[in-house]
């Protein structure tokens, strides 16, 4: 299998397990992945955020860890990579506001590439106008945006740990359902894995 290359979109109090985790998960399997922040170069890092799920009618967030950047934003090419991951967490609500991320985002959807994005990362797909007919779910407070942009709402069960595959687009709710999520999208990159 070739290695592919994965540009992963962070910002700011991304939700550090799902930046953390899909990330180590990419490299495991073989997979080269640029992280990318706007405003921000490689070597230099962004704060995550960790949310929780501890019985509150929402979940609870702390500080988690510093996460690396290890390409530059501007010299982004779309066209050079075989797949996206959009995490979650606080950043996709101001990423969103960013119209060369939403370019990016549109770049990859209408070539048709893997695109996995988790909890609040579906806020992202919904502003740059991506999720149209689409079946998709995300954390659920993401949910009326998602409608608003014309997808198709999918309930996942109570742990969050199923994933939605939509063609090209593969979503999760939370980071429980990492397993799944990131196995549809590997399975989508052409990636196999012993089970």
């Amino acid at each position: 299998m070739a290695a592919k290359r994965i540009l992963m979109l962070v910002g700011d109090y991304v939700e550090d397990y799902e930046a953390m985790v899909p990330y180590q998960m990419l490299l495991l399997a073989g997979h080269h992945v640029d992280t990318v922040c706007p405003g921000k170069r490689a070597g230099q890092t962004v704060k995550t955020a960790v949310h929780d799920f501890e019985g509150d009618q929402t979940y609870s967030e702390k500080r988690g860890h510093n996460f690396a950047i290890t390409a530059d934003f501007d010299a982004v090419d779309a066209a050079a990579y075989d797949g996206l991951v959009i995490p979650g967490g606080r950043s996709p609500e101001y990423l969103r506001l960013n119209d060369r991320v939403l370019e990016i985002v549109r770049q990859f959807a209408a070539a048709n590439k893997p695109i996995a994005s988790i909890c609040h990362g579906q806020q992202v797909l919904a502003a740059a106008g991506v999720v149209e007919g689409r079946h998709c779910t995300a954390y659920p407070a993401v949910k009326p945006e998602l409608l608003r942009a014309g997808a198709q709402w999918c309930e996942v069960n109570a742990t969050f740990s199923n994933a939605v595959v939509d063609r090209n687009l593969v979503t999760a709710a939370a980071w429980p359902g990492h397993p799944e999520w990131m196995r549809k999208f590997l399975e989508l990159l052409g990636t196999k894995i012993e089970t």
